[in-house]
């Protein structure tokens, strides 16, 4: 099926059998062969039947040491000796079930693990089986590593254990399992009804997965037979979806369609794909059908459920709590410093600059921090906060868009994380969807939840804002982008995109990146769309071109 994410099938080479007993074969230079034997090193607990104390080795692990531990380790997991296996890790007694159920609940035998030259103390190897269940069987070939590490209390080299050295998509927490899929399969529809696969679209993988979890039992679809991660409870929390590794037989699928445009999808796929790091989502504005969402980063779907700072692009929704309140008028005067201290932070412009004289259209035109950061000490800790979550619908966790979401998160803050909130740092979160949604409120003036299914398919309930800006609010919100895209930071990007317009820029910090995250958030008519380039510099240079090129389109 177009939705299904196939392990790689590769090998290296074989297993020795010596005198009956099973040897795990060495593939690479500097990998000396070892074969466990009865109780061995294998068997140990760690414990010692010795009356004298032993000196506890320290320092970095030999050769040799990561060698044994790593065979002593591979050797009794493909001899089916678990109690051992588990025993040469770190965590015995979380390796124990997992090693259990990989031949008892993954249903796979004949297990052949073929290690190759180690990396310091990385030792990588090949798996290779055979997943047997109900009179079908079929092979299995797959890549992952261990790492050897020393234990503190007596020195002796084990295995680092982590779920990962069974299978690296596993998460610790995460089981496999073969048996009847736990949802069906579906057959995903664009909007013209033509059907969506990850040959046609490389970023939708997460997206269809998702929606075969959401919807596959609904879809009138009938379930196969797979190998399959199970998400613990960790990685549920984060949104990750089961994983199909392996179809042992196809399902029957169902139908699901959505809201996707697929001429703009596919824009909007080329067009990450030239940017790395780089994602966007198109809405329509009076609806928030979603008409294009990619990621260049395939394996993870950062446009929908991306936790990132979003920079000076989150001075869209502090500017509609400041000229609310009064604190700014966008032909009024504001004053934009070099400098401003708020919470024993000092905060700053780019380039330290500053406007002198100059309005509050023109601090937001130019992405001025201390135009914002100035207006901290009238606020409270909370009006920030309110102002997302009631105006623009974020923050709740309530979204239902048809897949997993990110719905933003604006935590309420007080001194300087509430002064650097203002300006998208701090504790702020938001990914392309909701900075997308934030330019569509403005444009329509009312929330509407994005959605990828229509609720008609469902009847689930989308989320609701309890207000609306006021008129005049509004309206003077609407002018400072307009004019951020005409005259502003937006204006290079926006260059040849016609209509009634709108756009803001950002960059936003991240420790130990050398260069901030790059956001853009504009509208055209009724089209709205969002975009970061995780480490790309300034919005308005890298994800603002992949936005305004899809406007252009879109319009």
């Amino acid at each position: 099926m177009g939705n299904r994410r196939r392990v790689a099938e590769r090998r290296k080479t074989r297993p020795a059998v010596i005198g009956g007993m099973i040897a795990v074969v060495v593939g690479g230079a500097g990998f000396g062969a070892y074969a466990l034997y009865g109780g061995g090193a294998a068997a140990d607990d760690g414990s010692r039947a010795s009356d004298q104390k032993a000196k506890v080795k320290t320092g970095p692990l030999s050769p040799n040491e990561v060698t044994t531990a790593a065979t002593a380790f591979l050797t009794a997991w493909q001899s089916g000796k678990i109690t051992q296996a588990a025993a040469t890790t770190d965590a015995s007694s979380a390796a124990r079930p997992l090693l259990t159920g990989y031949t008892k609940d993954a249903h796979i035998k004949d297990v052949t693990l073929t290690p190759g030259k180690p990396a310091g103390d990385k030792v990588p190897f090949s798996v290779k089986g055979t997943v047997s269940y109900k009179g079908t069987d079929k092979p299995l070939t797959y890549d992952s590593s261990l790492t050897v590490m020393r234990r503190t209390s007596d020195g002796k080299p084990l295995v680092d254990w982590h779920s990962a050295v069974v299978h690296p998509d596993l998460k610790d927490g995460d089981t496999l399992v073969t048996g009847e899929a736990g949802t069906p399969p579906v057959k995903a529809l664009d909007r013209d009804g033509g059907e969506l696969t990850t040959k046609k679209y490389a970023s939708l993988g997460p997206v269809l997965d998702g929606l075969r979890e959401k919807y596959g039992k609904e879809a009138g679809g009938k379930a196969g037979i797979e190998l399959r991660v199970v998400r613990g409870k960790a990685a549920k929390a984060k949104d990750l979806s089961d994983k199909t590794l392996l179809e042992l037989s196809e399902g029957t699928p169902g139908t699901v369609k959505t809201t996707l445009d697929p001429a703009l999808q596919a824009a909007a796929e080329q067009k990450v794909a030239k940017k790395a790091r780089s994602s966007v989502v198109l809405l329509r504005v009076s609806t928030g059908e979603i008409l294009a969402a990619a990621n260049a980063s395939p394996g993870f779907n950062t446009a929908f459920q991306g936790s990132l700072a979003p920079g000076s692009t989150m001075k869209v929704i502090t500017s509609s709590l400041l000229l609310e309140k009064g604190l700014a008028s966008a032909d009024k005067k504001h004053p934009c410093p070099k400098y401003f201290t708020y919470g024993h932070w000092k905060f700053q412009n780019d380039d330290k600059f500053e406007i002198k004289n100059g309005t509050f259209k023109a601090s937001f035109a130019r992405s001025c921090n201390t135009a914002f950061i100035s207006q901290a000490p009238k606020l409270k800790n909370d009006d920030l906060t309110k102002e997302a979550q009631q105006v623009f619908g974020l923050g709740l966790n309530n979204w239902a868009i048809g897949v997993p979401s990110f719905d933003g998160a604006v935590p309420v803050q007080s001194a300087a994380q509430m002064g650097a909130s203002l300006i998208g740092q701090g504790g702020v979160r938001m990914n392309p969807l909701n900075m997308a949604s934030v330019s569509a409120t403005v444009k329509s003036g009312t929330f509407h939840q994005p959605y990828l299914v229509s609720p008609d398919v469902d009847g689930r309930k989308l989320a609701k804002a309890s207000r609306t800006l006021p008129a005049g609010a509004l309206s003077q919100l609407r002018e400072l982008m307009s004019y951020t895209a005409a005259y502003g930071t937006a204006a290079e990007a926006m260059a040849g995109v016609g209509g009634d317009v709108g756009a803001k820029t950002g960059s936003a910090e991240v420790d130990g990146q050398k260069k901030p995250n790059g956001w853009f958030t504009a509208y055209r008519g009724d089209l709205a769309a969002a975009g970061v380039v995780q480490q790309g510099g300034h919005g308005g240079s890298t994800a603002g071109p992949i936005v305004a090129a899809l406007l252009k389109m879109g319009g």
